[in-house]
């Protein structure tokens, strides 16, 4: 074997397509300030790892991050070795499997990851790259992809060609194309690798693009046949993206973007379904499609993490690159759950805040909780001088902790109420809730031990004055106060929480409100 080739020097024109989602985005909020900080121009599609099975131990706790860069026909190779506060290039990934070919790049939506255990003759630690290369005639049009898997034995200095998953053909653009996209790998229990990824192959059979995946028993040397996991029939479903997540339960959660064909008032919807093995998916199901209590849902582009949570569910955490049904079109929020993906979902801020402006930006992300507790969050980003030019993103990242006892306004069940844009509310929206007997606005909430807790509730009084009302499971919570002055104000109320399944109503029969956020704090002495 060999060492990965160096930078090749022809350079193909930059890719402005976007499968499987929006050619472009409304520019919501863009005079927001942006959050993070820039790395470098880049494309689309971060992808990044944290070592923790190294045999040199001080390589454990490094990590790596690949992305796309329109124009080069290599991937960058960026390290940090400060849990993602700071990074720096130390090389490209470049193809090895086409003899050098001026036709062949090693270019689109890569994933980095790391072996947990052995697989075939692959020992624990092993850094995997799965990455589509792709092949452009003279005319500069696709003509074929080679989803290619490479390894490394040496912590990421030199990698190697390991096989090809999945081939295809066809210009993305072509009605009938057989295009094959987007690679997931996942490693069982039992050693065994599989990789996800989405197909436009079976076109002529009814299936606009699928979801499918191929299991290896020797390590990514050879692979199995090819088993459908999300097949939708028809012609106008496209679920892509897939993203497998493995749970503290032993299960496995995929998320994946819907987008319809005939652009439907839901395309792009985010959608969650489970699996006990990581292979029965049940190819015929669409899953559920995640919403919160409102209606809001993100689309576009999802990718899912657990992290520890108050219940043991945890919190499933996840980015998309835009949302509908109320929610924050330009993706600066993260949607999370505490009832293991079936109840309803909850908007937090990002820690990095990017600009929309066209169909890459925010297209893939990455989530790596730290051990401060804080989250590093890297995303594609529109630049302030051209926002609809994707080839000129770039990358920004940030790490910063998440507000997971904080529950959106806008997010809970809402009567006699109005969601209205605020740049001065936590997540750039606030809703005014009618001074009615019958309005009001409902919080879902599941709670892992039984106790009195600390609810604090930001609002607005409008010039009206008053105060909100809290009742907890049908009882009414005791103010402790309220903190005066114009603008917003919080008020502060204790209330007997059960263990599990919880109501909070907040209401102000007497006069108009406007609200930010409830906000639940621990189990007070």
């Amino acid at each position: 074997m060999t060492k990965a080739r160096p930078f090749l020097a022809a350079v193909l024109a930059p890719t402005l397509l976007c499968v499987g989602a929006a050619a472009a985005l409304p520019a919501s909020k863009d005079a927001a300030p942006v959050v993070g900080t820039r790395l470098a121009t880049g494309m689309s599609y971060v992808s990044a790892v944290r070592m923790a099975h190294q045999r040199n131990a001080a390589d454990n706790k490094r990590m790596l991050m690949v992305f796309e860069v329109a124009g080069d026909p290599t991937l960058p190779l960026y390290e940090s070795r400060d849990d993602g506060d700071s990074w720096r290039q130390i090389g490209h990934l470049a193809d090895q499997a086409h003899d050098g070919s001026p036709h062949w790049s090693l270019h689109w939506q890569p994933h980095l990851s790391e072996l947990p255990r052995a697989s075939g003759d692959l020992p624990a630690g092993t850094l995997l790259l799965a990455a589509n290369s792709i092949e452009r005639n003279d005319d500069k049009r696709i003509t074929a992809q080679d989803m290619q898997l490479y390894t490394s034995a040496d912590a990421g200095k030199t990698w190697h060609y390991r096989s090809s998953i999945v081939k295809g053909a066809g210009q993305p653009s072509d009605r009938l194309n057989g295009g094959v996209w987007e690679p997931y790998i996942v490693i069982l229990d039992d050693g065994r690798m599989v990789a996800f990824y989405s197909s436009e192959r079976h076109k002529r059979e009814g299936f606009n693009q699928l979801l499918a995946h191929k299991v290896s028993s020797d390590g990514g040397r050879t692979w199995g046949e090819e088993v459908f996991d999300v097949a939708l029939p028809g012609g106008v479903d496209r679920p892509g993206m897939a993203v497998v997540e493995r749970l503290p339960s032993g299960d496995y959660a995929m998320v994946f973007e819907n987008i319809d064909n005939t652009d439907g008032p839901r395309s792009g919807q985010v959608h969650i379904k489970f699996s006990r093995d990581g292979l029965a998916w049940n190819a015929s199901d669409r899953g559920i499609g995640l919403e919160t209590a409102s209606g809001a849902w993100p689309s576009a582009c999802p990718m899912i993490r657990w992290m520890p949570g108050e219940t043991e569910d945890g919190v499933l955490l996840v980015a998309a690159q835009r949302a509908g049904g109320g929610g924050d079109v330009a993706g600066r929020t993260l949607y999370r759950n505490d009832t293991g993906g079936r109840g309803p979902w909850w908007e937090t801020v990002a820690p990095v805040q990017k600009r929309t402006g066209n169909g890459h930006a925010g297209w893939t992300q990455v989530l790596l909780p730290r051990a401060d507790g804080k989250l590093l969050h890297v995303t594609s980003s529109s630049s302030a001088a051209t926002p609809d030019v994707e080839a000129d993103n770039e990358i920004l990242y940030a790490s910063a902790p998440l507000a997971l006892n904080r529950y959106e306004a806008e997010d809970a069940a809402r009567s006699g109420s109005a969601q209205i844009e605020d740049k001065t509310a936590s997540a750039g929206r606030r809703v005014r809730v009618a001074g009615v007997d019958d309005a009001r606005l409902t919080f879902p909430l599941r709670i892992g031990k039984a106790g009195t807790r600390r609810l604090q509730v930001r609002f607005n009084d409008i010039g009206l004055g008053g105060t909100p009302q809290v009742e907890v499971n049908g009882q009414p919570a005791r103010m402790i106060g309220a903190v005066d002055g114009s603008g917003w104000r919080m008020a502060q109320f204790d209330a007997a929480f059960r263990a599990g399944d919880n109501q909070v109503i907040v209401r102000n029969p007497a006069q108009a409100l406007d609200y930010d956020y409830l906000q639940i704090d621990p189990v007070t002495p």
